[in-house]
């Protein structure tokens, strides 16, 4: 019987590579056992037909920025696991059309940013890419949330307005808020800098209850028609 070997010094042999390319490569989902698309270094062969995609280029495997559609109820945070389960190929919205295959290294190193309460559902970003990380903290001050909001009660005179006008939370008023009826118990809301719990507050004071929260655009970025508990990646072209 044929010794195995780890896919990876496999490779590297094929390829005359160092192992550590040898094993992005594989990450990268260039490599074929039998036919097969294996992604892990550590698979072992042995006398099965090893093909190397002729085009594979470990400095083409670029960070991916993941689109979520949180359900309400899971929190995202180090102690709950559950919004980055949701993150699975399976779980990829049919519609993304970015042309992206799914690879196992996609749902590895992601960053969770611009909070969203627990309670609310909507856009979450999970990201590889750094530049996305540090942009979305450095701007979080200005970047523009785009949130729907279900709300009981009944507003107290000129309500509206003073909406728009802007209610100081934690002492700062926002500085560019946005009001409007969407029907008779939704609120679309677009603010910037929006901390959680300042919709909740901005409601309370002048007369609502919050029901519900969805948030479905940050900055440029729009949650589109993703269904909740799915994801889609992020264009090329897109920008927050």
């Amino acid at each position: 019987m044929t010794d195995s070997i780890r896919l990876s010094k496999r490779v590297a042999e094929l390829r005359a590579c160092s192992r550590r390319e040898a094993e992005q490569i594989i990450t990268g989902g260039w490599v074929r056992v039998d036919g097969v698309v294996i992604e892990e270094p550590q698979f072992r062969v042995a006398s099965q037909r090893i093909e190397i995609d002729p085009q594979a280029d470990p400095s083409q495997i670029e960070p991916v920025t993941l689109l979520l559609h949180k359900p309400a109820g899971v929190r995202i945070n180090d102690d709950d696991k559950t919004a980055l389960q949701l993150l699975r190929a399976d779980t990829l919205w049919e519609h993304d059309g970015t042309g992206i295959s799914p690879l196992k290294a996609h749902f590895t190193r992601l960053t969770a940013c611009v909070p969203l309460e627990t309670d609310a559902s909507g856009l979450v970003v999970f990201t590889q890419d750094w530049r996305i990380v540090r942009k979305l903290t450095d701007d979080a001050a200005t970047l523009e949330h785009e949130v729907l909001v279900e709300v009981s009660g009944e507003l107290i005179p000129n309500g509206l307005k003073r909406l728009n006008k802007g209610i100081p939370y934690h002492g700062h008023t926002p500085a560019a808020i946005k009001v409007s009826w969407q029907n008779e118990t939704r609120l679309r809301v677009a603010l910037k800098g929006c901390q959680i719990g300042q919709i909740a507050h901005l409601c309370e004071a002048v007369g609502l209850q919050v029901v519900s929260l969805k948030r479905i655009r940050l900055g440029g970025i729009p949650l589109a028609k993703v269904p909740v508990g799915q994801w889609r990646y992020m264009r090329e072209d897109e920008r927050f």
